[in-house]
């Protein structure tokens, strides 16, 4: 939890308290973190693993919004800041590693410690700016490009979760993946680079 925390220069005080409110948990491959439907109450630092944050559209497709590699935050900050019901799920596509903390336990510490209102200005920016980026990578970039952008981003990631998942993020059918894998194989074979 310290090397989690160095980068927000937290005073020994403030991370002892921080340390007091998150709990360590495990979870296994396909457990859910947290439910469409539901209105959250907890968020989560990952810690290790590979968390998916996804919706089902009116035919029942599962659609991948996000693949969380740890260490960040996760969380639904949409139902915990209006106290409304989860648009979203997040399960586990690996075995993943938490510290869960009750957001109103939280917000109470942030509200009465200016270095904890940083920090949740923090997690805040910084989940505003992956969304941010996110969008921007949908409507800018083709698919071999965010394909290319999340390798280098997640190196081993093709190694850790099923292809069909991978397929789902970047907003493809697994044949179209599959066409993007064997076009760049066939590329680097015959140039040496991609």
């Amino acid at each position: 939890m310290k090397k989690l925390l160095e980068p927000y220069n937290l005073s020994i005080k403030s991370s002892k308290k921080i340390m007091e409110i998150f709990k360590e948990k495990k979870y296994t491959k396909k457990d859910k973190v947290s439910f469409y439907g539901e209105i959250s109450t907890k968020f989560y630092i990952l810690k290790s693993g590979i968390i998916r944050s996804f919706y089902k559209d009116e035919k029942g497709k599962e659609n991948i919004r996000f693949l969380h590699n740890g260490p960040t935050v996760v969380g639904s900050f949409y139902s915990l800041i209006l106290n409304k019901p989860s648009t979203i799920t997040y399960d586990c596509l690996t075995d993943c590693t938490l510290l869960e903390c009750d957001f109103k336990v939280f917000k109470r510490l942030a509200k009465n410690n200016v270095e904890l209102s940083n920090l949740y200005n923090s997690i805040l920016e910084k989940n505003y700016l992956d969304m941010e980026n996110r969008i921007h990578d949908l409507t800018s970039l083709d698919a071999t490009e965010l394909y290319l952008k999340l390798k280098s981003e997640s190196p081993e990631i093709e190694k850790s979760i099923p292809l069909y998942h991978i397929a789902s993020y970047l907003n493809v059918t697994p044949v179209q993946l599959s066409r993007i894998r064997r076009d760049l194989y066939k590329k680097v074979k015959t140039t040496g680079n991609i």
